[in-house]
């Protein structure tokens, strides 16, 4: 096993973005779930706390904790051998397999997580659209159900592709996942002018107004992100609120600079 971790480089943001986009790739190659890829970003973020590891063994931490959360998450984890190809072999299994060990033990073999992914389903399914309230709920016909069911879909796949955009960007990192689920669910609902009759942005979701403040700032943080990304979401999109986002994407760029 070659000693990845002697005289270690400092890993900087720009790496991991690159390694987490790289690993989102993987996840749609494979037909992985989002939650494996939400799980292995996770493992790897904490593996990275307790050990310094060098540049040229940064992707096989990212291969390896893939694996590792495939395994808690999946029905059938992907082979050794095929992720190791995703690698253009650059490493061995052996060099896999002892990685995983370690970070099993550096992580006291606490795996489980909250996740982008756990709490993107607990949203979309406190979001029904309709009241379930026994009387109301018998009101509702199939018809306006499979009205609902179309633009519910939209939403939540653009819910998804901008927590993914905030997995690769590290200045996420400071909030917690919830924070991101909610500000992303209702960013994709303003972007694709969808609401529900159950809005998840109500004062029970963040009652204080230090909680308010961190919802708000995570969402502009948001916002400038998707404008930075329109290519990845832009089909999902209105065509009507482009011009808003052009516009203040370019403000934006000049306060940055």
């Amino acid at each position: 096993f070659r000693q990845c971790w002697g005289n270690a480089l400092q890993i900087t943001a720009e790496a991991r973005s690159k390694l987490v986009s790289w690993l989102i790739a993987v996840r749609r190659q494979l037909k992985l779930s989002f939650e494996s890829c939400c799980l292995a970003v996770n493992i790897m973020d904490r593996f990275l706390i307790t050990t310094s590891v060098a540049a040229d063994c940064f992707q096989l931490l990212g291969v390896t904790s893939l694996l590792i959360a495939t395994k808690q998450v999946e029905v059938y984890s992907p082979r050794i051998t095929q992720l190791l190809s995703l690698c253009c072999n650059s490493f061995s299994r052996e060099q896999l397999c002892n990685l995983e060990c370690l970070i099993l033990l550096r992580l006291h073999f606490r795996l489980a997580a909250p996740t982008h992914a756990f709490f993107l389903d607990y949203f979309t399914s406190r979001t029904t659209g309709y009241q379930t309230d026994g009387a109301m709920d018998k009101m509702v016909t199939t018809q306006d159900r499979n009205a609902w069911k179309e633009p519910q879909k939209k939403w939540k796949w653009l819910a998804c592709k901008v927590c993914e955009l905030s997995l690769a960007d590290y200045t996420f990192n400071k909030y917690m996942p919830s924070v991101i689920v909610l500000c992303a669910v209702k960013l994709a609902k303003d972007l694709l002018k969808t609401h529900s009759a159950q809005p998840t942005d109500n004062k029970a979701e963040y009652a204080t107004f230090e909680a308010q403040l961190l919802v708000q700032q995570c969402t502009e943080d948001l916002k400038l992100l998707v404008s930075l990304n329109q290519d990845a979401v832009q089909d999902f999109i209105s065509p009507l609120y482009y011009p808003s986002v052009n516009i203040w994407r370019r403000e934006k760029l000049r306060v940055c600079k």
